[in-house]
């Protein structure tokens, strides 16, 4: 079993645990995921309640899973596409209250449990700081978060 950096998602700070590489028909070693829509879930399930700001690459992997435009997102928001496209791209500091609103509107949207309102305002403030999202796949059935 491996650690596996999981950059097909968009981000760089994901990382699957207890990955088993299949050898395929060339004979080089490869990575199967499966069930590639609850992986994303417990992705944004780890963004959303990371307690530190959202980065520009994790605000853009929420908006994408719930389907959203950056204009669909900048009206939930109260804000114009460009500025939800300058957080994005990490230009500029995202709003603390629309990422507090982006926060909730995830976790209504995409299912992803029930998260104090008031453990979300303290989380919502722009940051420096990073961190992984490690998951563990040892059981790709039930996938399960480990860190974020």
């Amino acid at each position: 079993m491996t650690s596996y950096h999981y950059t097909e998602s968009g981000l760089n700070n994901v990382y699957l645990e207890g990955m088993n590489p299949i050898t395929d028909d060339h004979g080089e070693e490869v990575i199967n995921i499966p069930n590639v829509n609850k992986l994303h879930k417990i992705i944004a399930h780890g963004i959303v309640t990371q307690a530190h700001g959202i980065s520009g690459e994790e605000l853009k992997f929420i908006r994408t899973e719930m389907g959203y435009t950056q204009a669909e997102l900048a009206n939930k928001v109260k804000k114009d596409a460009q500025t939800i496209g300058r957080w994005e791209r990490g230009e500029t500091p995202i709003d603390e209250n629309a990422e507090f609103v982006l926060r909730v509107i995830a976790i209504e949207l995409l299912n992803l449990g029930n998260v104090s309102s008031s453990d979300l305002v303290g989380w919502c403030v722009p940051t420096a700081m990073g961190s992984n999202i490690v998951v563990d796949a040892t059981n790709t059935d039930d996938y399960c978060l480990v860190a974020a």
